[in-house]
């Protein structure tokens, strides 16, 4: 029996969820920065999906602190 873990798959949409553990932040706060429209989001039907690239501009948006 072949225990190989498959690859992660390069997904193009990310539920608020999986969105939330890319970013390594709150679920809640990707649904707050959603509804603030800092963070794109797409709807199919009534579900919420977040694009790769738009993950990335948020990230690249994100400006670096100075103490």
């Amino acid at each position: 029996m072949n225990t190989a873990i498959a690859a992660p798959v390069d997904r193009l949409l990310y539920k608020p969820e999986e969105a939330a553990e890319v970013l390594a932040i709150g679920r809640s706060t990707v649904y707050e920065l959603m509804a603030d429209g800092v963070l794109t989001y797409t709807k199919l039907g009534r579900c919420r999906r977040i694009k790769r690239r738009d993950l990335e501009a948020f990230v690249d948006s994100l400006e670096p602190q100075h103490n």
